[in-house]
Parts: structure tokens; sequence; C-alpha cells
């Protein structure tokens, strides 16, 4: 099959959990893709070492367009360095097409954290340090790293609790094991609204609607404090620029209808398009500043 004299797109797109933030975002756009493209982009989901196993089998696909990859920031930038198996690099088997959403995160304390902001937070961790706990759903993840990040630049020092993934750490916060954690706002908006926990800052550019009279950390004095959990669409390293420039140019008109945008936003997320250039460009700034942390806090899975 050939579109338009370019190869027959948007096949297939691989992620790392079903239901997740990756997989919920493809079935979002997947049926934008196939009226563009009118043919089927089926969600096939490929679990398993924090998504290396979808980006490895994308990255050894033929480059013709057929097969992409539809990934985060764990399994994009940091996996292949947490788990010590570099079966790709971002850069030198990918080529960047468009970014899909972006979700912010939230700093949310659960019910006996005596601190009711940010700044108040921070200066007791900074006199007792250790003394909170935070949850974490484990090692690498966004979460984990923006923590590590903050206690970085405020001199601030913690607890982290590692559990196997954000269930128990959510389950643990809300019965008050943990004092409190770093999550995605669309899964905290349902705790947070029932008053079960209670939210101290957010990590996007500007106020979450959802979360109107919670601060930015730039807000609490952090300038230039932004943190998001991204994603995006990728294709194996040599498609030809017209099949990404064509997919790119499709996933910017889904994106910016009413419709989509709406339903990003009742998950607490962005609906986010990029030209494949300014992906690129993102994903490098997303490298030089997690990377980094990454390997000087000596972070695995092992």
């Amino acid at each position: 099959m050939r579109l338009n004299g370019l190869p027959s797109q948007c096949i297939s797109s691989c992620h790392i959990r079903p239901g997740g933030n990756v997989d919920v975002a493809a079935r979002i756009i997947a049926p934008g893709l196939e009226q563009e493209f009118g043919q089927p982009f089926v969600v096939d989901n490929r679990a398993g070492a924090g998504g290396l196993i979808a980006g490895e089998y994308v990255a050894r696909s033929k480059p013709d367009g057929n097969t992409l990859f539809m990934a985060a920031n764990g399994p994009l930038l940091f996996s292949p360095l947490i788990f010590n198996r570099p079966a790709y690099h971002w850069k030198e088997d990918f080529k960047p097409i468009s970014t899909v959403s972006l979700t912010p995160m939230v700093l949310q304390g659960g019910r006996s954290l005596k601190q009711d902001s940010f700044e108040a937070l921070i200066a007791y961790a900074k006199k007792n340090p250790g003394k909170l706990n935070m949850a974490s759903p484990g090692a690498g993840t966004s979460n984990h790293l923006l923590s590590e990040l903050l206690q970085r630049e405020t001199g601030a020092k913690w607890t982290t609790v590692h559990y196997k993934g954000n269930a128990p750490a959510t389950t643990d916060l809300l019965g008050g094991q943990v004092d409190f954690n770093f999550d995605q706002v669309s899964v905290a908006l349902p705790f947070i609204k029932d008053g079960k926990l209670k939210p101290l800052a957010v990590t996007s550019e500007h106020r979450v609607p959802s979360l109107p009279d919670v601060p930015t950390l730039e807000e609490a004095g952090l300038k230039g404090m932004t943190a998001y959990t991204f994603t995006g669409l990728l294709a194996p390293k040599g498609t030809p620029d017209e099949v990404i420039q064509r997919i790119s140019a499709a996933l910017a008109k889904i994106l910016s209808k009413p419709e989509i945008i709406e339903k990003f936003q009742q998950l607490g997320a962005e609906a986010r398009s990029a030209t494949p250039q300014e992906f690129q460009a993102y994903l490098q700034k997303e490298d030089a500043r997690w990377v980094p942390i990454i390997r000087q806090a000596g972070i695995t899975a092992q």
C-alpha cells in the first residue's frame, strides 16, 4: 500500500503499559491518524524493562513509517541508562516526529503532613534532613528524578522510599506511612478533589486549570523550574523526511481540535504538538537536564 507516493504509515505503535499515560495518549490520537491517512493505526503494547522492549523493537524495525514508537521520558531517555542496557539511544536510533502531550506533576502531601506549603516543606526538610519520607514509584522514574533535582537545587534532604509502581506508593501515602510524593496531575487529581491529599505545588509553566489555587514551583521561588511527563511519537532512524513531515503535520492538525484538547485536559494533561525540529530540541534539553542527575545519583534499576 502507498499513500500519495509515500510508504504506508502509522500501522503500528509500541508502548510500555496498557492503560498507562502513553497508552491512553496513543488511543486518543489513533482515530485521527486513521482518518488523516485512511488506514488502520494499531496500538501494540509491548511491556517490559521500563519500555526497553518496545523501544528496541521499533529501533530495529524497517524505517518505512509503518512502525512508530509512542514514547515517554522513561523509556526513551532514562531506561537504557538505568537498566544498564544500551539497546538504543534516542538521538542515534530514532527520528523525532512530534510531541503529543505534556502532563505536569504535583507535589502532594498526606493528611498527616504538617506543612501546608512548598516553602514550609522545603524549610523543614533543610532544618531536619531525612526526617520526611518521600514515596517514589521506582528508581529512575520522572517522579524520583524530580525529587532528586529539587533536593539538589534547594539543599533540602528527605528520605526516598521506593515502591514497585505508583499504586503501592499512593496507597502508603494515603495511609500515612509516608509524608509526600510527586505524581502526575492526571493520577493525583481524584485524591486531591476528595480531600485525601493536599497539593503544595505543580511543575507546569502556568497554574493547572483543574488546580487553580495551587502555585507553580516558579511561583514558589524556583525560577525556571518546570517538569513534565511527555508523550511523543518517533520513527526508526532512516525513515524518509517526507514521511516524518506528513505524520507531524497530521498530528498538529489532530492535536488542535477542541475535542482532543478537552480529552487531554480531562486527564490533567495538555495536548501539545511540535515540529520534528522542535521535538528534537526538546529531547536534547531533557537529556541534558536529567541524565546527569541519574549518573550523579548512581540511580539504577538493579
